[in-house]
Parts: structure tokens; C-alpha cells; sequence
């Protein structure tokens, strides 16, 4: 049995491409910003669909309670993933700032 959470993948896969030639800082700044705040987003509408799907399973417009809890599982797990690539990159930034030049 297979499984794909595709939302998940999404910021991931629609990473910029780096090609030979070279990029300034300022638009790898400008590229990281993009992804960054794709990834938010992404997560944001993430979240939005669960409570949206949950506020409707509650107000009894949803019968389907499976669909609601992949939702919502789904939300979970996006908003995990982020906070440990949050947790990922805050060290190793600090990482980065205790090298010595």
C-alpha cells in the first residue's frame, strides 16, 4: 500500500533550480523569501481546510468523519514537519554564527 501526501512535498519540489551560472545575494535572498513564504502558505491553507472541514462535521453539513480525520492528520503533519525544518535551520544558523572568520 502506498502512500503520497502530496501537500507536504509541494514546497519542497517547487524549490528554485540552481543552475552554473552565478546569483547575487539579493536574489538568493528574494529565493529563499519566495519558499519561505510558499511553505507558510501552503501550511496556512493546510490548516484553513481542516477547520473549515472540522467547523462543518460540527455543524452537521459533513457526514463523512474519515475525510475530516485524514484532514486533520494531514494538518498535523505539515504543521510538525515545518516546526522541526524551523528547528533545523535556527541551529543551523547559530551554527553558522559561531564559526570564526
Amino acid at each position: 500500500m502506498d502512500f503520497f501526501i502530496n501537500n507536504v512535498s509541494q514546497p519542497i519540489q517547487s524549490l528554485p533550480k540552481v543552475s552554473n551560472a552565478q546569483i547575487t545575494p539579493g536574489e538568493a535572498q528574494a529565493n529563499f523569501a519566495e519558499t519561505l513564504k510558499g511553505a507558510i502558505d501552503n501550511l496556512n491553507s493546510i490548516q484553513m481546510e481542516s477547520d473549515n472541514k472540522t467547523e462543518a462535521l460540527a455543524n452537521g453539513n459533513i457526514d463523512d468523519l474519515h475525510d475530516v480525520m485524514i484532514t486533520a492528520q494531514k494538518a498535523s503533519i505539515t504543521l510538525e514537519t515545518t516546526v522541526q525544518i524551523q528547528k533545523k535551520v535556527i541551529d543551523a544558523y547559530n551554527e553558522i554564527m559561531r564559526m570564526s572568520i
